[in-house]
């Protein structure tokens, strides 16, 4: 009886030490995966902070901006020497040229660049001088802020803010559907003084991209006092505004316009670029 129950006993602790095995296999798995996850996205912000130094210089930043690889995991991308999507992001950057009359204090700079070419060890180390860039779709977007201050200029103005104009419209049919729009329906909104009087007014209009620049072109222009309605003609003039950027990021020319709350927003594309200036 003895002889029998040991050999039981003896059967059942084997499956326990394939259980115990089993588990370190799990866990020695579960280990080497974050090891190799934490690697890939330490080499890859090893690469945006490279990207990031060379952006800051090329597009003239005070700061370093914001920079995201795209795409995981990042290493078969950097074996491949192809990185498919670059984001990069600068807020409140201010851009001033008295020569092309650019004085622009809180811009907003965003670049997407689509398959960034370039050995990882040359961009690990900083060498991104025969780097080149298939796409890049750059974008500035202008904010309230500067519109108020350029605004100022010929009338002065408080709390303008910027929205779409949503009312309803009949639309207009685009020759292409796809073409980028060189126009756009805006609101504007703020306050303004009139012989010591404040006076709130609601602004409909138009933006244009026109040889690059955003042109604001006001229509109809409501008040909160209606025995005002001489000044409406004086508002007008004060708020058709030129607005010029200047370039765009990688010297992309603006070929559409779009009016997003708080900001008036130009684009464009630029292909076969080069990352750094050569």
């Amino acid at each position: 009886m003895t002889t029998g129950f040991s050999g039981q006993a003896a059967t059942r602790a084997k499956p326990k030490k394939k259980s115990r095995r089993g588990k370190f296999l799990i866990i020695t798995v579960l280990v080497l995966g974050v090891l190799l996850v934490a690697a890939d996205f330490a080499l890859a912000a090893a690469g945006e902070y490279q990207i990031a130094q060379r952006m800051r210089e090329k597009l003239q930043l005070n700061e370093d901006p914001a920079v995201r690889i795209n795409g995981f995991p990042f290493i078969l991308q950097a074996l491949r020497g192809d990185y498919q999507h670059v984001e990069i992001n600068a807020n409140g950057v201010p851009i001033k040229d008295e020569q092309q009359g650019v004085d622009l204090r809180d811009l907003d700079i965003r670049a997407d660049l689509r398959h960034t070419r370039v050995e990882l060890a040359d961009l690990l180390a900083g060498n991104v001088s025969k780097a080149t860039i298939d796409q890049v779709d750059g974008s500035i977007k202008i904010k309230a802020l500067d519109l108020n201050r350029l605004a100022n200029q010929v009338t002065p103005f408080d709390k303008l803010s910027i929205e779409p104009d949503n009312r309803e419209a009949t639309p207009t049919p685009a020759a292409d559907p796809k073409a980028p729009k060189t126009t756009a329906a805006i609101k504007l909104a703020g306050q303004t003084n009139v012989a010591g009087k404040v006076v709130t007014l609601t602004a409909y209009g138009q933006i244009a991209l026109v040889s690059g620049s955003i042109q604001i072109n006001i229509d109809d222009i409501e008040l909160d006092d209606a025995s005002l309605k001489q000044i409406i003609p004086q508002l007008r003039q004060a708020l058709a505004i030129k607005i010029d950027p200047g370039t765009l990021p990688f010297g992309a020319t603006p070929t559409a316009v779009e009016v997003e709350s708080g900001a008036f927003k130009l684009s464009g594309v630029i292909t076969d670029v080069p990352l750094v200036q050569r």
